[in-house]
């Protein structure tokens, strides 16, 4: 009798390992520990960590007026009076907005765009949250907005194409100041870096 070049996984781990390689930055590789550190996984463990994923996607919506993740809509940060609701700050991610909050140096609202303009990868102007942004812009309060896109080509184009929809709308459009790394994320940046990036923001010209 033949012998096969290899066994198969069992169906469920299969396709428990397909699935994991879907997620951003898991490789065939790593999908195939995870999957097998799950399998020895105690049971109550796993249960939970099934519970948490099924959770995130019943509970968690985007936020009615800044797109962000929240549980309640208006989210926190929108429906809290103590902040400077004469300002926006756009950023790319929700993870962003954890970023800039961690440095306690920044005190207005924010807008949550998901993502960034780039054609390589399909993605334009109409696939993020634009619309919202200006709507928001349309009563005349907000009297300055501060570009937070990431410092790479997607994002500097980003913050083009917004700062020529938005100049006629706000008085002022204000863009992170170069003390964030070229090339880099938002949510990998230290607290120094932020707060020094949010202090020293200039107008912008593209």
């Amino acid at each position: 009798m033949a012998t096969s070049d290899f066994y198969p996984a069992p169906a469920p781990v299969a396709r428990l390992i397909e699935e994991l390689h879907k997620l951003p930055g898991i490789g065939p590789k790593t999908a195939q520990r995870l999957t097998y550190h799950l399998v020895r996984m105690p049971g109550e463990e796993a249960l939970a960590l099934a519970e948490a994923i099924l959770a995130l996607k019943q509970k968690v919506i985007t936020c009615s007026r800044c797109q962000n993740l929240t549980e309640e809509d208006p989210c926190p940060l929108c429906d809290d009076p103590g902040r400077d609701w004469a300002t926006i700050c756009v950023v790319e991610q929700p993870l962003d907005v954890l970023a800039i909050e961690r440095t306690r140096g920044y005190h207005g609202l924010y807008h949550v765009l998901h993502g960034a303009i780039s054609p390589m990868d399909g993605i334009g102007a109409e696939e993020l949250r634009v619309r919202e942004l200006l709507a928001r812009l349309k009563g005349g309060s907000v009297q300055e907005v501060i570009l937070a896109t990431n410092p790479n080509l997607q994002g500097e184009a980003t913050a083009m194409y917004l700062q020529r929809l938005m100049a006629p709308l706000v008085p002022r459009i204000t863009r992170l100041a170069r003390g964030l790394p070229v090339g880099g994320d938002l949510e990998y940046a230290d607290e120094v870096t932020l707060i020094r990036s949010l202090q020293g923001r200039q107008e912008f010209s593209p």
